[in-house]
């Protein structure tokens, strides 16, 4: 195990009504809240409807901008930070999934600093300051809820990059299973997928003696893969829904990632493949992880073993190790596939080939991942891989 520093100032707030919460918790905001959404959900579900009412009992000045897409982009960013300047915000308040929660912590980190918000994801900057954000959860998926992060597209060079820092961390977030009964199949597997290759990116490193991490990873992974057929049959059922919501916080505030090296390539390889194409993202991860699995599993075979037997129930064979560590590479993708999440490029409707482009901008600062620097004839390999 190497050595770590941890902080997580986030309060979490969790179970039915918990957005009432809002009306104690929107003081750590300041007076005047940009509050920050997505599409029609919110106001569909009447979940709007209450948070307004919330902040009004707390005599907090509301500035809206709703629009935010799934893969937020740039130009909406830079809009909402000339709003929160023009309006002398003080704090934003993000309702929705990892989308708008993500363009959130951009804004926050964009509003007091002078130069373009963009310094901070093309490497330019480093975070020194950020506004205030609250969460309330409507996608259990990303994990930015808990996290340190953000992702952010620019739309016009197709650039998908990330930040990250622990100013970033939201100062409360509001979880309420009940909020994502009304999810879609494909949005709850799609966040499904997320939450268990932020484990994975984690889980697959060659850092010795992280038992206990690995542990908790495995068990993280096997509870998201019990609930996840529950809700596929029962949209409303409410525990399986608080284990998917609770498990997309925890795999992501990176409890399981202390004291080892991270991997996040398959991230990296994924981030170019919706820039390009602008899929989902857990869609793409459904594509891209069992790929580069296949293609990296010999760089330490004993960690993929592992990962067969422990999380997949694999019989161990000796002297058929690879076909073990094959075996449970398989009956991963197949976990996707059951939930209804596409294995292949073709099944996500990818049919052009820019395997090029996409491993010259997972490049762009050189060797990447954790587990195996990958070269660019890796990363086009890994395309080629997941072509189906």
């Amino acid at each position: 195990m190497i050595d770590f520093r941890f902080i997580s100032p986030t309060q979490f707030v969790f179970g039915r009504n918990a957005e009432e919460a809002l009306i104690k918790e929107s003081s750590k905001l300041g007076g005047k809240i940009l509050l920050h959404y997505g599409g029609g959900s919110i106001k569909n579900s009447g979940l709007y409807d209450r948070v307004k009412e919330y902040l009004a009992k707390a005599g907090t000045k509301v500035v809206e901008l709703g629009g935010v897409k799934p893969n937020p982009v740039l130009s909406t960013v830079r809009e909402a930070i000339d709003l929160c300047r023009a309006e002398g915000i003080t704090g934003i308040l993000a309702v929705g999934g990892g989308s708008v929660i993500d363009s959130a912590k951009s804004i926050a980190i964009g509003v007091p600093y002078d130069g373009d918000v963009w310094d901070f994801y093309s490497g330019k900057a480093t975070v020194a300051e950020a506004l205030p954000v609250g969460v309330i959860l409507t996608i259990p998926a990303a994990g930015s809820e808990g996290s340190n992060g953000s992702v952010v597209t620019d739309e016009d060079t197709r650039s998908k990059f990330a930040s990250g820092s622990d100013l970033m961390r939201p100062v409360f977030s509001l979880m309420n299973p009940e909020l994502t009964f009304t999810l879609s199949p494909y949005q709850t597997a799609c966040g499904i997928t997320d939450m268990i290759s932020h484990v994975m990116e984690r889980y697959f490193t060659n850092t010795e003696d992280v038992g206990l991490t690995d542990r908790l990873g495995e068990a993280l992974i096997r509870t998201v893969i019990d609930a996840a057929p529950k809700v596929m049959a029962d949209p409303e059922d409410y525990e399986a829904r608080a284990e998917l919501m609770w498990a997309s916080t925890v795999a992501h505030t990176d409890i399981v990632g202390l004291g080892r090296e991270d991997d996040w390539a398959s991230h990296q390889i994924e981030h170019e493949l919706s820039a390009q194409y602008d899929v989902a993202h857990g869609a793409g991860l459904a594509v891209v992880f069992p790929a580069w699995m296949t293609h990296v599993r010999k760089e330490n075979l004993e960690r993929f073993i592992q990962f067969a037997v422990r999380v997949w129930d694999v019989d161990y064979v000796a002297g058929r190790e690879d076909e073990t560590a094959l075996e449970g590479i398989r009956r991963h993708k197949a976990f996707y596939e059951s939930i209804g999440m596409p294995t292949s490029l073709s099944a996500l409707g990818v049919t052009d080939n820019r395997y090029d482009i996409m491993a010259d901008k997972a490049m762009r600062d050189g060797p990447f991942g954790g587990l195996k620097k990958l070269s660019k004839e890796d990363v086009i390999a890994i395309y080629t891989l997941a072509e189906g």
